[in-house]
Parts: structure tokens; C-alpha cells; sequence
């Protein structure tokens, strides 16, 4: 991300510039909490009571960060090294609760960008969570079923201490699927000895997961990534009478203007573990763009499900020039400030990540209720909580964008609620 952050407002420039001075080589961090604390400026004129208890202070800095070694074996013998990472940001509303990446880019700037935005998006929720994010610079990518069994395994075997059903909560996020959960999960069960359904989410539907996690007729969609949350992104672009066009990969992206075939993306992406490429191959209505991402396909609606700032401002400008009328962020912080700024000024519906990816979360929520009353609800059950959270996501966001005198903002709305909600909790419990 090269673009420059605007100059913050004096109230929390200080704060800013201690992030900054604590944390300089983390620029996905900085960005993050630059982002909130723009956001939040009329919030603390509203309640003085949030400055004056050091909440800004507080906030911007973990509870608890963890890094360690991860040794394994590859399949010839030798042996690898990578690095663990669980940064535990913020338990006032309820145990920490975040996912776990796998991939070669994590470090620390990502990990703490990633759980500084938890906190927010849990909290508007309203179901109890907090703020947590985890890794590995570990790639899956190429590995074998056994390789990647022997690392998940040595993951485990550090970070379990630290993990349990009223501690922390891991999930999956990039690299980080249903076969890295069992494994994981099953090491945990095995060093504990206890079979704690609810430590972990993203599981197996078999074995304790949700059954969801998985009035837009005739709409273009371009979906990026082609991960979990790509894949159910594009599932539910269907369900609701849309077209995805697209799916990428870090090697470039498939364009199929008869719409994805979610069976063969899945088999290439989940199965044969393949590059998007190995898509169009098998697909005759479909072709692929190397090393570009799909933004420059004419579409109606866009959802940005890779990664942090893959969406810039001349990837921006492209969509607007081709008639898009809404963005909604799948990943954490795909666009760009630069990028956000651009879909405002266009009058663009833009749902940020916090608000607009946090079905992801509450499901995990919702299958931690199911483990600890050890029920099992329906598709049915728990779609329609699934829907009553989301609504209850928007309108906490929406009000709050009223109320601080920026209507119809939804990042301003979705920080500003989050943030409220955190901030009280945190003066309630006193200084700690």
C-alpha cells in the first residue's frame, strides 16, 4: 500500500504517532489503526469519558502477543522451520476470537492488523467476543496431505496453551481450511485431553460445525480470491439471482461470462489444489488473465475477497468507469483509503469489511453456542440467525453514522459502533 494516509485530526494524532514510534516496519498495522481512529473523531467528542480513561491508549495495543518456532519434517526428511504468531488483542467483550492464516506474507504487521480489526467487527456483532488473529508464514500451497498434517501439528503443539473455549477461539482464514482445522483440532484434543467442540470453529459439519458459513437478479458480480470466503461469496451471489463472473488467484484471475461453476472451482481450487489457470482450462466459456485481478471486468457489484489492498484507486476508478453500483468487502481491508474515497465520492454503495464480512464471525459464534449446549441446529436455524445478526450489523452501523453527522457512511458507522460498544465495556472493567 503506497498511497499516504491523510493528516489525522489533532485529538488522536498523538496516539498515532506512538503506534507509529512502537511499531515502525508495520504498515498494514498503521493503516488499520489510522482508519479507526479517522473514523472515530465525533465518537470522542460525543464522550469525552473514552479520552480522559485512556481507552485510545489502550486499545491500540495487544493484550498478548505470542510468536514461537514451528519445526517439522517435509516428506524427504528435512527438516523446516516458520513462525507462530497469535496476537491476543482485546477479551473485554468476551474470549478472544479471530482466525488463523497460513501463508508466506504473514508477519506481525499482518497478524496485528488483522486482530486490531477483529475487535471492531466481533463487537458488532453483538454476540460476546473478542479481538484476536494468528498464523504462520508456513504456504500450504504444494504441500502434501502428511506435510501439511506434521506442521499443523507442531503449530499446535506451541499455541495450545494458550487456546480453550472461554480463552481464545481460532478459526480458518487464507490457507487455513477444513483440513487444517481437523488437523489442528485433532492435536489440541489429543494434548489436552479434552474434546472442547467449542475451542475451535470452522470445523467439519460432522463433527461440530455450522451449517452456514456456506434481490440481485440479472447483476454482474466479480468475486476475487478463491478462497473459503470467495468460494461462499459467489455461492450466495447465486442464491440471490446474480451472476460472479470471476475468481483469481496470486498468479491472475478467470473471467466466465456464464457465470462460475462453483463444483469445478472447488475441484480445481480444494481438491487438485491447482492455480486458477487450470479453471479456464476445463471451461470452455472462460479465460484467464495472468498476473492482473478481475477489477477491469464490467460489473454491477464487486467483492474484494483476497486480501488487504488489493483493491486500489486506479482499480477504482476502473469499476466506476464501468458502471459499478456497490462494493462489499469480503477480506479485511481489500481497498485501498485511496480506493474508499473514490466509491464515496462516486456515490457508491461501499459496505466496509467490518460490517460487510462479519457473517463469517457470527457464524463461528453461532457454532460456538451450538458446541457448549452440545445441540446441533439446521440450515434453516441457522440461517435465519445468521440473517437476524447481519441485520442487527447494519443497523447498529447505519445509526451510528446518523448519529455522529455522517449519514449513510458505513465506515464511519461500522468503527464508530464497534469502537462504542469495546470503549464502555473497557471503562466498565476498570484499568487493565
Amino acid at each position: 500500500m503506497t498511497e499516504t494516509l491523510v493528516a489525522l485530526p489533532a485529538s488522536v494524532r498523538d496516539v498515532f504517532d506512538t503506534v507509529v514510534a512502537r511499531n515502525p516496519h508495520e504498515p498494514e498495522f498503521q493503516q488499520a489503526v489510522h482508519e479507526v481512529l479517522l473514523s472515530i473523531v465525533p465518537v470522542l467528542e460525543r464522550h469525552p469519558q473514552f479520552v480522559e480513561g485512556g481507552i485510545l491508549e489502550r486499545i491500540v495495543e495487544p493484550e498478548r502477543q505470542i510468536l514461537f518456532r514451528v519445526p517439522w519434517l517435509d516428506d524427504a526428511g528435512r527438516l523446516q522451520v516458520n513462525r507462530g504468531f497469535r496476537v491476543q488483542f482485546s477479551s473485554v467483550l468476551g474470549p478472544y476470537k479471530g482466525g488463523l492464516r497460513f501463508h508466506p506474507s504473514v508477519n506481525l504487521s499482518i497478524i496485528k492488523f488483522l486482530g486490531f480489526e477483529q475487535i471492531f467487527k466481533n463487537a458488532l456483532t453483538g454476540q460476546g467476543i473478542g479481538g484476536a488473529k494468528g498464523g504462520s508464514d508456513f504456504d500450504p500451497h504444494g504441500r502434501s496431505d502428511a506435510e501439511i498434517m506434521r506442521f499443523c501439528q507442531s503449530f499446535m503443539n506451541e499455541l495450545y496453551r494458550h487456546l480453550g473455549e472461554h480463552t481464545d477461539v481460532p478459526a480458518g482464514d487464507i490457507g487455513v481450511g477444513a483440513r487444517e482445522i481437523g488437523y489442528l483440532f485433532g492435536q489440541y484434543r489429543k494434548i489436552t485431553n479434552r474434546h472442547e467442540s467449542g475451542m475451535f470453529t470452522g470445523k467439519g459439519v460432522q463433527w461440530g460445525g455450522a451449517e452456514v458459513r456456506t434481490e440481485l437478479h440479472g447483476k454482474r458480480v466479480a468475486v476475487s480470491g478463491s478462497g473459503n470466503v470467495a468460494v461462499y461469496a459467489i455461492d450466495k451471489a447465486y442464491q440471490l439471482g446474480a451472476t460472479p463472473v470471476t475468481a483469481s488467484d496470486s498468479s491472475g484471475y478467470v473471467v466466465d461470462d456464464a457465470g462460475i461453476d462453483l463444483v469445478l472451482l472447488r475441484q480445481v481450487k480444494e481438491v487438485d489444489r491447482e492455480r486458477i489457470s487450470a479453471y479456464a482450462a476445463r471451461r470452455p466459456s472462460a479465460r484467464f488473465v495472468e498476473g492482473k485481478r478481475p477489477w477491469e471486468v464490467p460489473v454491477d457489484i464487486a467483492i474484494p475477497s483476497a486480501t488487504q489492498n488489493e483493491l486500489d484507486e486506479g482499480d477504482a476508478a476502473m469499476l466506476i468507469a464501468n458502471g459499478v453500483r456497490a462494493v462489499a468487502e469480503g477480506a479485511n481491508m481489500p481497498s485501498t483509503p485511496g480506493a474508499v474515497a473514490a466509491f464515496q465520492r462516486a456515490g457508491v454503495l461501499f459496505g466496509p469489511g467490518k460490517a460487510a464480512n462479519a457473517g463469517g464471525v457470527a457464524t463461528s459464534a453461532l457454532e460456538m453456542s451450538q458446541n457448549a449446549s452440545r445441540q446441533r441446529w439446521s440450515f434453516a436455524d441457522s440461517e435465519r440467525k445468521l440473517q437476524a445478526i447481519m441485520k442487527g450489523v447494519h443497523d447498529s452501523a447505519f445509526a451510528a453514522a446518523e448519529r455522529y453527522g455522517h449519514p449513510g457512511d458505513y465506515v464511519v458507522g461500522a468503527n464508530s459502533a464497534g469502537f462504542e460498544r469495546v470503549a464502555h465495556a473497557m471503562l466498565a472493567q476498570g484499568v487493565i
